[in-house]
């Protein structure tokens, strides 16, 4: 009986330690790979930062672009993390993303094609010296707006093209027409191609020279154009405008659905008002209450430029998408406040004192509705 069980009792051991035995004569292996779920993510594209990937891959992240200038106006480049503090709802938030690097730029260039004739050959002849400002990185797509909105060639980052098509934007050399219905959304935009407009019959039925604008119509199909441009890269829309407006009766979107549309798309309006606009203040009144061309700014976390002399469009353009671009990056996740809520205030302060600060005043949660234009 004891020999049997010796018997059992080796046969066990040799059965369990026969398979120790057999993997410590194998060679080492590579570990299995992580699910996808466990895995640390990793940027979309080589090219892009840490915190451009950290923005890209999380979609719960508010993102503030902040613009920091000392009461002359100047940048101010040197502020540190915890120098800022962040408050959503007037409830203090966490930042979960810093960064003072520079942004490429996603540009949508809203021409104003019914100007003065002087404010007209100014802007004219200024326009090919945008790509001035411009980075390698950034891209544009330039469109032209009157009575109706006129999309160009689609988003480019080849400025030789870009040059091109700046060459060729005749401003008020085209019949401006009314198309027989529009829908703000998907792949058309006043019943053509967002990225062609070839499909327009120049015979149709001119407006020029009428005095009134759809301003707030354009301003949101630029919005919905930019709608597909990457979180990794700042969205601007440039408004060259005397800001004259046709209200209610010549656009089919409000503005505060405007607003609504670019607070969510995190986009910022920088407008360059034109010479007419700044001086006959009758036409086109410059005022903080009244005229878009600053309500669009002051709401987006944009600036606004009175363009009083010719030489001034070149200014402005340089130094717009240096701003732009050199913003600071702030982002968090909300904590602590109602994620029910449609809309959200921010505001961003800064510790250090004698500092103007321009983000965007809050934004929209969930998704905002297509808007048809009958």
């Amino acid at each position: 009986m004891k020999s049997l069980r010796k018997i059992i009792v080796g046969t066990s051991l040799a059965v369990i330690l026969a398979p120790l035995f057999y993997l410590a004569a194998q060679p080492p292996q590579s570990p299995a790979p992580l699910p996808p779920s466990s895995q640390t993510a990793r940027p979309p594209a080589a090219s892009l930062s840490d915190a451009q990937a950290r923005i890209t891959v999380n979609s719960n992240l508010v993102i503030l672009p902040v613009t920091v200038k000392s009461h002359s106006g100047e940048l101010v480049p040197d502020l540190r993390r915890d120098e800022f503090r962040v408050f959503e709802d007037n409830v203090e938030q966490r930042i979960d993303v810093f960064t003072a690097e520079a942004f490429p730029l996603s540009m949508v260039i809203l021409i104003d094609n019914d100007l003065k004739d002087k404010d007209a050959e100014k802007v004219q002849a200024s326009l090919e010296s945008i790509i001035g400002g411009m980075s390698a990185e950034d891209e544009a797509f330039v469109c032209r707006f009157d009575q109706f909105f006129h999309p160009g060639k689609g988003f480019t980052a080849d400025q030789d093209l870009l040059a091109k098509e700046l060459r060729r934007t005749n401003l008020d050399s085209e019949a401006d027409i009314a198309p027989p219905s529009a829908a703000f959304g998907g792949a058309t935009i006043n019943n053509h191609s967002a990225v062609d407009d070839s499909a327009i019959d120049k015979g149709a039925r001119a407006i020029r020279g009428q005095p009134t604008k759809a301003l707030d119509d354009a301003v949101f199909a630029a919005a919905q154009l930019l709608h597909d441009r990457p979180r990794s890269r700042r969205r601007v829309i440039v408004l060259i405008s005397d800001g004259v407006n046709g209200g209610k009766k010549f656009n089919k979107v409000s503005y505060d659905d405007v607003i609504k549309a670019l607070l969510h798309e995190n986009i910022s309006v920088y407008s360059i008002a034109v010479p007419t606009a700044y001086f006959e203040r009758k036409v086109s009144p410059i005022d903080r209450e009244r005229s878009p061309l600053i309500r669009y700014a002051d709401h987006s976390g944009g600036e606004v430029y009175h363009a009083t002399k010719e030489h001034s469009f070149e200014e402005f353009y340089s130094r717009l998408t240096e701003e732009a671009r050199n913003q600071y990056t702030l982002a968090y996740v909300p904590r602590g406040t109602d994620p029910a809520a449609e809309y959200h205030t921010v505001e961003v302060r800064v510790k250090r004192e004698g500092l103007d600060i321009k983000t965007r005043e809050g934004y929209y949660a969930g998704q905002v509705p297509a808007t048809q234009i009958p």
